[in-house]
């Protein structure tokens, strides 16, 4: 079975506080009832191969670290820009769009979250496909909205609805955990007959050969998000963004914390955003890796969907199952993802390491 991820939480009895039910009466019920987004385990043991959460397994550009180690004691001292105003500037001309088209986030999931704080009703409805990223049925019960999930059919793919009633649609694209691209028509398709807003989290477009941003001048309904901690391997600082039609940005800087994005991740965000080169470089590595590695399983008879990402959705053969394979990696300190829901249990994601890594990945598969 897949490793719960343990937070570093104190329990209320270890503390001596009161945790009678009067006070879990304070908390809305649709928080006390939920149940928090469990991430990818992050070990401390650093002999460990860790392919479980899709980070970037190259350094990020040099000039991040420059830009880090540039900053201040006078500049430390002060609040940050409150928009991020030259890091969404620098966004604005890599995308061809205006600086009040931008709005950066806490990573990408603080975009996320802001979407659903701004445009999803009381009462209303958010929807996604499923299986798609497990942080959205999350921030649904967070907003106490109903929530939509809508199947993928048997190959993972969509067509588009009659008729969708929610106030936000997330589409990851390309998707996770099964690394396929959703089909654009689909998607401009689904703007045209859909009266709600729909968040195109493209999280893992630069190691897709297409993205969606430029659906956000052709429709007054559609955000692509962005992060910095796939491609750009910035996990760490927690950098992400959105571009969209100004009225909807406008909306989500009115919700953000007055703060939201501090010193240290704007200077290395700018830097990173500036250096392109060093991002295709480091992308088009880990596709190359991607390739050689979907090509040996496909060989070795797993079922392997064409990624369009920095990861592998794959399928052991017949005669073996998922969750055992897991476990079996686990126990060699080779981390991956399993998911054990119903369309997803006899799959299994892998993230694109190195090759050295990615050597120590198939040695430890059951022979």
């Amino acid at each position: 079975m897949a490793k719960p991820c343990i937070l570093d939480i104190p329990r209320l009895d270890i503390l001596g506080l009161d945790h009678s039910r009067s006070a879990m009466n304070r908390i809305r019920k649709n928080v006390e009832a939920m149940q928090g987004y469990v991430p990818g385990e992050q070990p401390f043991d650093t002999s460990v191969v860790k392919l479980n959460t899709n980070e970037n397994p190259y350094p990020p550009s040099p000039k991040v670290l420059e830009a880090i180690q540039a900053l201040t004691e006078n500049q430390l001292r002060k609040y940050p820009n409150p928009s991020a105003a030259a890091l969404r500037e620098a966004i604005a001309a890599l995308h061809g769009v205006l600086p009040e088209q931008v709005i950066v986030g806490n990573g990408s999931d603080e975009v996320l979250a802001l979407c659903t704080r701004a445009f999803v009703h009381d009462g209303g409805r958010t929807a996604w496909f499923d299986p798609s990223y497990s942080l959205y049925p999350v921030l649904a019960k967070i907003a106490d909205s109903e929530a939509l999930p809508l199947p993928l059919g048997p190959n993972f793919s969509w067509q588009v609805p009659d008729e969708i009633d929610a106030d936000l649609f997330f589409i990851t694209d390309p998707n996770a955990p099964t690394s396929l691209l959703h089909d654009l028509d689909n998607v401009a398709a689904l703007a045209d007959r859909y009266p709600g807003v729909i968040l195109l989290d493209e999280a893992y477009a630069d190691f897709a050969e297409r993205n969606g941003m430029a659906l956000v001048d052709q429709h007054d309904n559609i955000i692509v998000s962005r992060t910095l901690s796939k491609s750009y391997s910035l996990a760490a600082m927690r950098i992400g963004y959105a571009v969209g039609p100004v009225k909807l940005i406008q909306a989500l800087h009115k919700i953000r914390d007055s703060y939201n994005m501090n010193l240290a991740s704007q200077a290395a965000g700018l830097a990173a955003i500036t250096d392109q080169a060093w991002m295709k470089a480091n992308t088009a590595k880990i596709i190359a890796t991607r390739t050689r590695l979907r090509n040996h399983l496909i060989n070795e008879g797993w079922d392997v969907a064409e990624s369009h990402t920095n990861f592998l959705w794959m399928k052991p053969p017949s005669d073996q199952k998922a969750n055992e394979i897991f476990d079996h990696l686990y126990a060699q300190k080779i981390f991956i993802r399993y998911f054990p829901g119903e369309r997803t249990r006899d799959w299994m994601r892998v993230s694109v390491g190195t090759d050295a890594e990615m050597d120590a990945f198939l040695n430890g598969l059951p022979k």
